[in-house]
């Protein structure tokens, strides 16, 4: 199924989200009796987080997850998780029990990334499938800590995987895979500035490309793409 796309201004864009948020965590709650969702951080979570945590919503039956994270402690300034905390969990007062904390800054990678497959299976059953991936890409077409032509984009096996290699600092971090990703019953992707405008085009319109960005919206089921008028000029020329 082509991805769905929306082109607005960052507000605009938080109100789009927010609404299919709503829509697809009530279905299923009354489904499955949990929403279940996938974190990112960076621009995403500072554009998004403000209005979804305004939502009159069931924290209570929201399984929070992470797309990745790197291996910071949880009060540092990067943490994913931190981030997530201040903008939603704690004003949200989300319960402690539905937080699923990626341990990126585990001595042992190998073993924290086990440890998140194993949650994941616990929470959503042995083939895990989140109700909702939400995703943030890179000017270079990353999305969780999966970067173009690294060997972990070729993973099949495991949920999560540990890097300790990334391209951009810091090296060592958590992820899950594409598979995760891509079995997400709705993957959400945003991008905003014109420095992601050449990887979401290509990402859209290019069947061959290897960006990870490109990776996940192939394979998704269902994808919204979400882009400001800088990141999407191209789309509106069109």
């Amino acid at each position: 199924m082509p991805p769905e796309i929306v082109v607005d201004k960052p507000a605009g864009l938080a109100e789009a989200l927010a609404s299919r948020f709503e829509t697809e965590g009530l279905l299923a709650q009354a489904a499955r009796g949990r929403f279940a969702v996938a974190l990112p951080g960076g621009s995403f979570a500072t554009v998004f987080f403000p209005r979804l945590v305004r939502l009159p919503f069931d924290w209570g039956r929201t399984e929070f997850f992470w797309g990745d994270e790197r291996a910071v402690a949880a009060i540092h300034p990067e943490s994913n998780y931190g981030l997530a905390r201040s903008l939603w969990l704690e004003p949200a007062a989300v319960p402690s029990e539905c937080v699923h904390r990626m341990e990126a800054d585990a001595a042992d990678l190998e073993a924290a990334a086990a440890a998140y497959s194993r949650e994941l299976v616990r929470v959503l059953g042995v083939a895990p499938c989140l109700d909702l991936a939400m995703l943030g890409v890179g000017p270079d077409g990353h999305v969780c800590s999966l970067f173009p032509g690294h060997p972990l984009l070729d993973e099949r096996r495991r949920w999560v995987a540990p890097i300790v290699d990334a391209p951009k600092p810091p090296p060592r971090r958590l992820t899950l895979t594409l598979p995760t990703l891509t079995a997400a019953e709705l993957v959400v992707i945003a991008a905003f500035g014109r420095a992601k405008a050449g990887v979401i085009r290509e990402a859209l319109e290019d069947p061959a490309s290897s960006l990870p960005v490109a990776m996940v919206l192939r394979g998704a089921q269902r994808a919204l793409v979400l882009v400001d008028p800088e990141a999407g000029d191209w789309l509106a020329a069109g």
